[in-house]
Parts: structure tokens; sequence; C-alpha cells
């Protein structure tokens, strides 16, 4: 440590807690009475109780009895959707977005969307989610609501071949506009919604553009086996096919869903030249009734990361990432026929380093490690649902819930302290967004924001 280090107090100390490690091949770790120092934004130092003990800090949290994990990432989500959570239950595909989620959406504002927004990253920093990749409208407000509340966002501003070539301008002025915003903690993307609603020559644009300006690509694509049959039928490739003849897998690429993947997807996933993920969001496809999932194992054995995700709370009902994780590891030992697959720390891997790989933060999050930034919860373990523990890393993944999170750390900067929300006012969102419901779900007007046909 350096005289400096010593002589000026660090930002941060947590002590006394169990951290979540990873070691030189990635494994999976817990060190036990250690102590995490934080300095501008960034984890110095991993060490023990014993050794912080006397230092100076702006802040300590007494972290005996706590487990400290990296930050949990929503790789795909819509987070101002929780205003139409519960609104489109027990639907199809189809009749879910063309008979209420399209027809609300034509009716949305800034102010919803604001409103949405807010609602949403309070539920996330509440959960210990510390970042996440948002693709919507008015992504501007959505901004200024991250740069506001604290939390880490890769964002992209959606757009449809329906709105003419000014909808794939916007998308990309968006990019340009707020790349590295909120002191770097806001990253941008190009978002095209998917293959199904823009056509090739806006994806091959996108691609264009996103080699050009260095920006990565969101999309949806192959969500389900529907889309992945629609699409050989109707050009005689898959979605992924598409992906790869546009040009969109040259660029650095996250996909939402993927669970129309098929085999002979996988060798054009290999040959990708940019940085390929995939977001996974397993409980809308159980409420969606799809006959499969993302082919995690099969992905893995290509060396695609993929990264835990909620989809938007209209189709998941919340945003709990927690919940992901058990779903991934469950539903994968089901889709594959073996116990062994997919392990407890084999989900707290996809939950951390591999979803921050998945949203091009592979190099600065996803550890509890030095250099790395210090996005981090704090998991109280002591609830009768978490005792005993016999085995941490399954309890984390199978007994904790998003409510055993009793701190959220973005930056260096708490976000949430003993379950006490720091940088958000929930009432004040609640009522607001109450208010406005019924114009924002008045379907009457007989419109819709696009038309859903795979």
């Amino acid at each position: 440590m350096t005289p400096s280090a010593v002589e000026s107090p660090a930002g941060l100390i947590i002590t006394g807690c169990t951290v979540l490690t990873h070691d030189d091949q990635e494994r999976i770790g817990f060190t036990e009475n250690a102590a995490v120092v934080v300095r501008d934004g960034v984890v110095e130092e991993v060490t023990t109780a014993e050794a912080v003990a006397g230092r100076a800090a702006d802040e300590w949290i007494d972290g005996r009895g706590q487990i400290a994990l990296p930050g949990l990432i929503n790789c795909h989500t819509h987070a101002p959707m929780v205003s139409l959570r519960g609104l489109a239950e027990d639907l199809p595909t189809e009749e879910w977005f063309n008979d209420v989620i399209w027809p609300v959406e034509s009716n949305l504002t800034e102010r919803d969307v604001e409103l949405g927004a807010r609602l949403a990253c309070a539920e996330m920093i509440r959960a210990g989610v510390t970042c996440f990749a948002d693709h919507y409208f008015s992504m501007d407000t959505v901004a200024a609501v991250v740069a506001e509340c604290g939390m880490r966002a890769l964002l992209g501003e959606a757009y449809f071949s329906s709105q003419g070539v000014r909808g794939r301008e916007r998308s990309l002025e968006f990019a340009l506009r707020h790349r590295g915003a909120a002191g770097g903690r806001i990253t941008t993307a190009l978002a095209p919604h998917a293959p199904y609603t823009v056509d090739d020559a806006d994806l091959t644009a996108t691609a264009a553009l996103a080699r050009e300006h260095g920006l990565p690509v969101h999309l949806h694509a192959a969500e389900n086996r529907d889309q992945t049959e629609a699409s050989l039928a109707r050009h005689g490739v898959t979605p992924i096919g598409v992906l790869s003849r546009t040009g969109i897998l040259d660029t650095d690429v996250l996909i939402a869903h993927g669970t129309g993947i098929i085999e002979d997807d996988l060798p054009l996933l290999e040959r990708a030249e940019g940085r390929t993920a995939v977001a996974t969001a397993p409980r809308g496809y159980l409420k969606f009734a799809w006959p499969g999932t993302t082919p995690v194992r099969a992905l893995r054995d290509i060396g695609i990361p993929v990264g835990l995700a909620t989809d938007g709370a209209a189709s998941n009902n919340s945003l709990d990432v927690w919940e992901t994780m058990a779903l991934i590891s469950l539903i994968q030992k089901s889709a594959e026929g073996d116990p062994r697959w997919l392990t407890s720390r084999q989900a707290l891997h996809h939950a951390s380093l591999q979803s921050a790989r998945a949203v091009g933060l592979g190099g600065s999050a996803g550890s509890i490690a030095p250099g790395r930034r210090a996005d981090l919860v704090l998991v109280d373990l002591t609830g009768p649902h978490t005792q005993p523990v016999h085995d941490l890393a399954a309890t984390l993944v199978h007994s904790a819930r998003a409510a055993d999170v009793r701190t959220t750390v973005v930056d260096g900067r708490t976000l949430m302290r003993d379950r006490e929300l720091l940088t958000i006012d929930v009432a004040e969102v609640v009522e607001e967004l109450g208010e406005r419901l019924p114009a924002l779900v008045d379907r009457s007007h007989g419109r819709r924001i696009q038309e859903y046909g795979a």
C-alpha cells in the first residue's frame, strides 16, 4: 500500500463478511471474515477483517454474518414496462403483443417511461441488481433516471423498420449522445428490435454503423422455436442466419432469449467475428409455454457467454434476477436430463462474470477483486429459509431471495443500506403512476405500435 493510500481515508470499507471470489480458473470460492476496501469507486483490496482494523474510511459497513457478492446484472429487460406488470396474463405470445402490449405502448409518454424506469430501478436496487441492459423507447428519459439513482446500465433506443430510416437514426443518435455518461456508468448500444420487425437492409445498415462507431448491438433473435421455423419458411435461413448474413454477428452483439437457436446456428455463432453473448430469461418462457429454453450447455461449449435476465415485468411480473439464477439451474437440469448440470457454482458464474461479459463489462465488473468497479451487494443468510448452511453456493442460488439483500453498492456509492433505499422515493413514484394508469392502459383507440407476426 502506498503512503498516500495510508494517509487518506478509503471511500468505503466493508468488514467481517464472507466474500464470493473467483480464482485464476474462474472457479467460485468464498473467503470468510474478509474485508473489502473501496477507493474512488474501485475495489482497492480484498483482505482480512483484522487487516483493516483502525483504518480510516468515509463509510464503514459491518458485514458480519453477511455474504458479499458481485452486484447482479440484468442482461436484458425493458425497465419502464413495470407499469404493465400483470396487465396481459395467460395469453399466447401473438395475442400478448397484438391485443394488449403494443396497443398500450402506443400511449406511452416520456413521463410514463420515467415513472416506470424509477420504479424498476428501485425494484432492482432492492434486489441487489447493480447493472441492467435496457432496450426500450424514450431512452433519454431512462438515461436520466439511471444517472440520478446511481445504477449502471447498457442502454439502447429500440426501433422497428416500420418507423423508417428515422428510427435507426434515433437509435444511433441516442447511443452516441449518452455513451460514457453518468461518470461512465452508462454504456450504450444500437437496438434494432428483432429480425422479424427489422428488415435485412436496416440490420445491414445497423451493423455498418456499429463497426463505424465502435458500438455493440442489442436485439431479440430466435426468441422461440416458432420464430425460427417461420424464418426458415419465409427466408430460407434461421434468425441467427439473418444476423450472420446482415453482418450483425461481425459486431459485438447481445442476443436476447435464443430459445429458438438450433444446432445449425452454432457454427455461425462460433465463427462470429464480434463478441457474441446471449441473455436468458427463463421465467417468461415458462409463462408463454414455449417448448424449449436457451441452449446454455451448447453455447458454453462454443464459448458463448450466457447472462441472466428477466425481460420486462410485463411478461415476467418481476425484475428478480435471483429467481432467474435458480431457474436457470433447475430448467437446465431438466432440459439436459442431467442433475449434475447446471450446478449452483455454475449458476453463480453465469450471474457474475458471464453476465458482466454479456453486457460488455467483462474487464470491469462481475467479480469483487482489486481493480474492478465496486459494484457489490451484501446478503443476509440468517433467516430461517436459509438455515442451516451446508453448501453456501446452493443456499445462495436455491434458498436466498431478493429480500435477503441488505445493502447495494454501485461504483462505491451505497444505493441501499439495511434495506433503506437512498436514491429513489418509491411512494412518490407509485402515487403518480397510479394517477396516470387509466390513460396509459386505454386500448379503445385501436392503435398499436407494431404488428407481431414471427
